[in-house]
């Protein structure tokens, strides 16, 4: 959304993807769309996803997951620009940018033929690599950061932020499920935390155990 959003294409669509989260029987279809008749349940035509961010910025996300065959018709569309609807005997000129992403190598799926050579040269134009959340441990509290005023206006709260003891644990937790992780623990502490302040206490389990030291309890306000 940053790459486009601050592109020449910004006043045009920006249209996500997901290729893991569709069947390989459907992915054709929802990329560059069909003909009404095309297969079975193919009652109408159809828009692909190509045709309809014309003009702007379509992002594939998990690219590493879809078919060998499928890979062949992206090279198609990268190289050419034109694509051919499911059931079409026509070709479409598209003008979009390409942003792809997987959490998968492909340096080794190339080398075990599972993904495409050429293709993965015509995509890497402009790599760019995110480390996992462990590995860059000084984005943590900018994150934490943000998530608290993201919460404070979803929940209508004034928590200011997370004590020493709770950023600590936040900056020494492994984040297996990298920022969606860490937006779900900060969810967490908002339902749980009763004060302004989030502390170590209001934490998931997985975080307070993961440091290997006991966690202090809060103390309650009440005599």
């Amino acid at each position: 959304k940053a790459i486009h959003y601050n592109g020449p294409r910004k006043d045009d669509k920006f249209v996500t993807i997901n290729l893991a989260a569709i069947p390989d029987s459907l992915i054709e279809s929802e990329l560059f769309g069909h003909e009404k008749g095309a297969f079975t349940g193919a009652t109408e035509r159809k828009i692909g996803k190509f045709q309809y961010a014309d003009g702007g910025t379509i992002f594939l996300d998990e690219i590493g997951d879809v078919s060998p065959t499928m890979q062949v018709k992206l090279l198609r569309v990268l190289q050419e620009k034109t694509f051919t609807p499911v059931g079409a005997n026509r070709d479409v000129k598209c003008d979009v940018r390409v942003i792809a992403a997987s959490h998968k190598p492909f340096e080794e799926m190339i080398k075990t033929g599972d993904f495409r050579e050429d293709l993965f040269y015509r995509l890497n134009v402009l790599p760019v690599y995110l480390p996992p959340l462990r590995e860059r441990t000084s984005d943590v509290p900018f994150l934490v950061d943000y998530y608290v005023k993201y919460f404070n206006n979803v929940h209508n709260l004034v928590i200011s932020g997370l004590d020493e003891e709770a950023m600590a644990l936040m900056k020494g937790y492994g984040w297996p499920g990298n920022i969606r992780e860490l937006r779900n623990v900060i969810e967490h502490a908002f339902i749980i935390e009763s004060s302004d302040i989030i502390t170590g206490s209001s934490l998931p389990d997985s975080v307070k155990n993961s440091s290997g030291k006991k966690v202090t309890e809060s103390k309650s306000t009440e005599e």
